[in-house]
């Protein structure tokens, strides 16, 4: 008997591992949440399966997330990951992820973990949705748009209102899962 997934997983097997085991699992991490937070910068405009792809490329360049190295990368290890044909060599994106990390940890800072901040906007818990089709699933919504607004004004950049909700959908402060799938009410 074969499960019901929701449909955007299908096609790769990649794809449907990732929807499988992490998106929309509850991440409270801030070592994970601020690899997601990454990742989706640099999917702004790509798809996901794209960055899914040179996933572990992304982790070996950038330190494996270590937010800390990230913040003190200088111009020759910019360099570096410009000329890296293993990741997403975007200018923008990767000066965008240094400064991310700086902003990162003085959002730690500020309230003790990134989790606390972030998680705070939903309360500290996810958000169920009950959505029937993918043509239902929002790109964006108010609470993203807050949440944008907020971070821009904490210093992240790449981080419009869409990035956000992927964010949010990826890492579990909403459940985005349709109802038919069978993720749904494992997360």
């Amino acid at each position: 008997m074969s499960l019901e997934r929701c449909g955007w997983c299908e096609g790769s097997e990649r794809y449907v591992r990732y929807h499988n085991e992490e998106w929309g699992v509850p991440v409270k991490d801030d070592a994970i949440l601020f690899e997601f937070l990454t990742l989706e910068t640099f999917q702004a405009g790509l798809s996901w399966l794209t960055v899914l792809n040179k996933r572990e490329n992304f982790r070996r360049a950038f330190d494996d997330f270590d937010f800390y190295k990230i913040s003190k990368y200088d111009s020759e290890k910019i360099t570096l990951l410009l000329n890296d044909p293993g990741i997403i060599r975007n200018k923008l994106k990767i000066h965008a992820t240094v400064n991310n990390a700086n902003a990162f940890i003085r959002v730690r800072n500020e309230f003790g973990t990134f989790s606390d901040y972030i998680w705070g906007f939903v309360n500290h818990t996810p958000i169920k949705n009950s959505f029937k089709t993918l043509s239902d699933l929002p790109a964006r919504t108010d609470l993203s748009d807050r949440l944008s607004a907020d971070l821009k004004k904490k210093g992240f950049k790449f981080v419009g209102s869409t990035v956000v909700y992927a964010h949010m959908q990826a890492t579990g402060m909403v459940n985005d899962h349709l109802t038919s799938c069978f993720r749904y009410d494992k997360v």
